[in-house]
């Protein structure tokens, strides 16, 4: 592993040309994937952003809509921004740009599926408005700045997916994105490894290389192994099948397809996301020949036995058709006693327990349930040992980078790659700059990193956003407490209390609305009236009263906030 070296941007080589990386997101989590590489002398560099990722708030950032990566850094340098590039389109790579692409306005490339999907998402967002892209085809090579980007069609559990050959006249770095070894892949292009040879006999300084499935011994099966398995389960079926999976997935889509032709089953469709997705394969020829799918209005009238439902939900999404479903809240759609629900996805780390109510909801209701652990229904989109092996063979780099991992799948990349005789490897941090290509992988400098949230039309950090009070609400309530004082320093009958999320009595059931007034009048009344002037200094004499008198008898110190008003 390299030196970790802080040189605050003074060190060696500062006023040479020099390729450097450095993330902005994705390095040490899962999603927020933004990466940035960097060439020219250190005070001039030219700019070329890979991946614009969002990630979900957990119940960490409640209220929370998304985050996305804080792009204070690039923003200071935007006159030397040359492009974005995309390398496939999901949420953790691609699903930040209708919130961050206003600020950045830098020119974007990607694939013809990426773009499709990017034009439906911006249309649906308010005052985002049309975002032009350059569309380019697998395989393409396009110059931005002083760097030429190839994309190399790879396989994952979405169309299109590339790698990026990213040279500039420092040398080759391969961007992996995300991605699996799978000659089957259901739908699009397998994984081009006869380039990825040729670009390894090219050479490559460096692979900056997912990680996600790195503690994971020997090869991912391929979609073509799951379309076999949800076919089989599905003809087996004797009730109504519901199949829950991402709706960016399109071989899957297209599996459940087959799956439902083959058991004379017709498919139907629910979820705004799924509806998107296949709207834009139908434009792109990616399901010429599936029967044309029904709408939710038609699940009421096919017979149980002939119906295969499509939806999103897999989560564990509150607002999902999957969770209203199995609250049995949904207007048009119920599952009942004997029908089957297929989850052909894996769980993300964070939504166990959203994912287990549902399960939970539905055992309740009698339905069957089928997960990766019953049959072979899912598989991961991402390599396991074995692949990444066959990676290193083929490009032969000289040095690694793991991404796209918590800090746990970066280690265990890390580790089997120096196993497998590459020596030369960094595990980097958000924010770290890594000088590629000069000797040993040497972190040169940082630059400032963190979250930026959306919280309902808002953007913001999380203090702006009041985030870190709402925890405190979700914990310990809120009370406020108003005073009324005359002009000669008298309080003007009791102290009015408003409480939220605070219990109603203390144990021994008095009235804790009560104790509280008790307890801020004689604050007031240790108050001199020539000071009881100062509205800050009653006030806070207020305050403090109040919430100490709530922990005394609760033990919890609520958020607490005093008015004064004079009469």
């Amino acid at each position: 592993m390299a030196t970790r070296k802080r040189a605050g941007g003074k060190g060696k080589g500062s006023g040479e040309n020099e390729l450097v990386f450095v993330a902005l997101g994705g390095l040490g989590e899962i999603g927020m994937n933004m990466a940035l590489y960097g060439y020219g002398p250190e005070h001039d560099r030219r700019w070329l952003m890979v991946d614009c990722g969002v990630t979900f708030a957990g119940p960490d950032l409640p209220g929370v809509d998304i985050v996305v990566p804080d792009i204070r850094f690039i923003e200071e340098e935007l006159d030397r921004l040359d492009g974005i590039v995309i390398t496939h389109a999901h949420e953790d790579h691609y699903g930040a740009i209708v919130h961050l692409w206003p600020r950045l306005k830098a020119p974007l490339y990607m694939t013809p599926f990426t773009a499709g999907l990017l034009e439906a998402k911006a249309a649906g967002e308010p005052g985002v408005g049309k975002i032009p892209v350059t569309v380019v085809e697998q395989g393409a090579r396009v110059e931005i700045g002083p760097f030429e980007v190839e994309f190399v069609a790879m396989s994952h559990s979405i169309p299109e997916p590339c790698a990026l050959a990213i040279r500039s006249p420092a040398g080759t770095v391969l961007h992996s994105g995300d991605w699996k070894i799978d000659p089957t892949p259901g739908i699009g292009k397998p994984i081009d490894t006869q380039r990825l040879a040729e670009i390894g006999d090219e050479g490559v300084l460096a692979l900056i290389c997912d990680s996600t499935n790195a503690p994971r011994e020997g090869s991912s099966p391929s979609e073509a192994d799951v379309a076999k398995g949800l076919a089989t389960v599905i003809r087996k079926a004797k009730r109504r099948v519901a199949v829950t999976t991402f709706a960016s997935n399109v071989a899957r889509i297209r599996s459940v397809a087959l799956a439902a032709k083959e058991a004379e089953r017709d498919v139907v469709v629910m979820g705004r996301s799924m509806q998107r997705t296949i709207e834009v394969c139908r434009e792109l020829g990616y399901l010429d020949d599936i029967p044309a799918f029904l709408s939710e209005d038609a699940y009421g009238y096919l017979p149980p036995e002939r119906v295969v439902l499509l939806l999103t939900g897999s989560q564990g999404e509150e607002r999902a058709a999957l969770a209203r479903i199995a609250a049995g809240d949904h207007r048009n759609v119920a599952l009942s006693k004997g029908d089957m629900v297929i989850f052909s996805s894996r769980t993300i780390p964070g939504n166990e327990k959203a994912v287990g109510s549902i399960i939970n909801k539905l055992a309740e209701s009698e339905v069957d349930i089928v997960t990766d652990r019953d049959a072979l229904v899912h598989v991961s989109g991402h390599p396991r040992q074995d692949e990444l092996l066959q990676l290193y063979d083929l490009l032969k780099p000289q040095a690694l980078i793991p991404a796209h991992g918590e800090a746990m799948h970066l280690k265990a990349h890390r580790d089997l790659a120096v196993r497998h005789g590459i020596k030369d490897t960094l595990i980097a941090r958000n924010g770290d700059i890594v000088r590629l290509g000069t000797g040993k992988l040497t972190v040169v400098d940082e630059v400032p990193v963190g979250i930026t949230v959306k919280d309902g039309l808002l953007y913001g950090d999380v203090e702006e956003m009041g985030v870190n009070e709402r925890r405190k609400l979700s914990f310990a309530g809120a009370m406020t407490v108003c005073v009324v004082i005359d002009a000669k320093g008298m309080v003007i009958g009791e102290p009015m209390v408003s409480m939220f999320g605070l219990p109603e009595t203390d144990r021994e059931g008095d009235d804790l609305e009560d104790i509280v007034i008790d307890e801020v009048m004689s604050a007031l009344d240790s108050i001199p009236k020539n000071r009881r002037r100062d509205d800050d200094l009653v006030a806070e004499a207020a305050r403090r009263a109040a919430r100490a008198a709530v922990r005394d008898c609760w033990g919890k110190k609520p958020l607490t906030e005093a008015l004064v008003q004079r009469v």
